[in-house]
């Protein structure tokens, strides 16, 4: 199984939809809380939708249970809590959530976690990619820039 994660920060949209087109992905996977600010610009859930589809002939999935919930990205954005203490609540979040039965591995399988963090480091996609990496086993997962 192959899963690719990518944040559209710090690209603009030839960088970001070239990446995706010569990845391979079949679809882009949203795990982001937020997916209609009007910061994301081509990101927003709509715009992304319609270009992952015309310009790429990527399909297009909102998974929000794999995202965290508002107030723990709320302390972490405001410093009220470490990369450590939000790694841990969102790992315990994602085993309460028990996702790793209720997502389908089909979806899963070839697709892109997308999340708005420019590198994969301290983003929640590598927090869902290597959680379900340990509970389903055989993922191959690549980072896209």
């Amino acid at each position: 199984m192959k899963l690719f994660t990518i944040g559209f920060t710090k690209k603009n949209a030839e960088r970001f939809f070239g990446l995706l087109s010569s990845s391979g992905v079949k679809r882009v996977v949203d795990v982001r809380l937020n997916n209609v600010s009007q910061l994301a610009g081509f990101a927003k859930r709509d715009d992304l939708r319609f270009f992952l589809r015309r310009v790429c002939g990527i399909d297009y999935v909102h998974l929000p249970d794999l995202a965290p919930t508002k107030e723990m990205l709320a302390d972490y954005r405001k410093k009220r809590m470490g990369w450590d203490d939000y790694e841990r609540q969102f790992l315990d979040l994602m085993r309460e959530r028990r996702v790793e039965n209720s997502i389908p591995k089909e979806t899963i399988d070839g697709g892109c976690l997308l999340c708005s963090e420019d590198k994969p480091h301290h983003c929640h996609r590598r927090l869902v990619a290597e959680y379900l990496h340990d509970r389903w086993g055989g993922i191959d997962v690549r980072h896209l820039g």
